[in-house]
């Protein structure tokens, strides 16, 4: 099989060729039919999360090379382990790639997304960025029957990030509460178009590049925001008054400052954005203004199929859409990088 490689950390990827494997017990080959370019991929090609004041996570350790990235992943069933059980292969499906060890109390629960020991697909075992990916079981394939092929599989981590923070706003948003999304990529446009699809709230947009603020408007937004200018938590008040939930899909320094300065009291911030940094707020702030603060990782299993019921069911409208060749991975990442993505990036197989 044909893939775009990982040699070594802070480089551009490289094709290199592979044996096409062989499904052991439950696991299930998928014959990849497109894959997202998400910007986690850019921490895990750089190998760190920056932690602000020069200091770095690693995340490197452990991870074997040449090592193939790629989480947002769609095809067809090649072949399959003694232990899968029939497949149709005829059947289009999305691959939920945050699988955990199924054993811990935490993957008994429903939260394989959080196992301490995880299996997910182009993060700790090889991904997408290839010909055929493996899938440790069939239990992970999502049917996606009549979904735009080209943009399934980013359902599972774009679409699927923004549909796990938007249900944990919602326990803000009662009575026409005003949602704000921080962050315009693929996660946050994607985030805009499914908010539009669960709550009735009001939805506002942030972000400092003026062209995704205009397809934000487009995308039902009832206004959108530079937040990098020197009066944008007023501009903010001003039109849309105090928020009840922001949404940050961003998740730096910046980003974060601003969420939280245009949440009224009793209000959230929802922190999904992995750009780094560090953040401070005197501790009295968060009492005096009933203040929460939430992290928000991908999102369950479960949350995954319904998600994928909305989509099939025509309740979300596809996002811009940028579909490349597999050649073009390194190009793919350099574009995103740089900012200059609107929407979803995908490879094509």
């Amino acid at each position: 099989m044909i893939r775009q490689s990982l040699l070594s950390y802070g480089s551009p990827l490289t094709e290199t060729a592979a044996p096409l494997p062989e499904p052991t017990g439950s696991e299930v080959l998928l014959r990849v039919s497109s894959c997202g370019v998400c910007h986690s991929d850019l921490h895990l090609q750089d190998g760190f999360f920056d932690l602000g004041d020069g200091k770095r996570l690693d995340i490197a350790a452990g991870r074997k090379l040449p090592f193939t990235l790629g989480h947002e992943i769609s095809g067809h069933v090649e072949s399959a382990g003694p232990e899968a059980g029939e497949i149709d292969p005829g059947t289009f499906y999305v691959a939920y790639p945050w699988c955990g060890c199924r054993d811990c109390e935490r993957c008994r629960k429903g939260e394989e997304h959080l196992c301490d020991a995880p299996r997910q697909l182009g993060i700790n075992v090889d991904g997408g960025y290839a010909s055929h990916v493996l899938v440790p079981h069939p239990r992970y394939l999502i049917e996606a029957q009549g979904v735009d092929a080209r943009l399934a599989g980013s359902y599972m981590c774009s679409g699927l990030t923004a549909y796990s923070a938007i249900r944990k706003a919602e326990r803000y948003l009662e009575d026409q509460g005003a949602l704000m999304i921080v962050g315009l990529g693929g996660v946050g446009m994607m985030g805009l178009e499914i908010a539009r699809a669960l709550t009735p709230a009001r939805k506002y947009a942030a972000d400092v590049v003026a062209a995704k603020r205009e397809t934000a408007l487009t995308l039902g937004a009832e206004a959108a925001f530079d937040p990098s200018v020197a009066d944008a938590r007023k501009t903010v008040l001003k039109q849309a008054g105090p928020i009840s939930a922001a949404i940050d899909f961003v998740g730096s320094e910046a980003s974060l400052n601003f969420a939280q300065s245009i949440v009224g009291k009793g209000g959230a911030v929802i922190i999904v954005g992995l750009m780094g940094g560090r953040f401070t707020l005197p501790v009295p702030m968060f009492p005096l203004r009933e203040l929460t603060l939430s992290g928000s990782y991908v999102g369950s299993l479960a949350e995954a199929r319904e998600l994928m019921a909305l989509v099939r069911a025509g309740r979300i409208r596809p996002i811009p859409v940028d579909e490349r060749p597999l050649s073009e991975a390194n190009a793919a990442l350099t574009d995103l990088r740089a900012g200059s993505v609107t929407g979803r990036v995908v490879l094509r197989a």
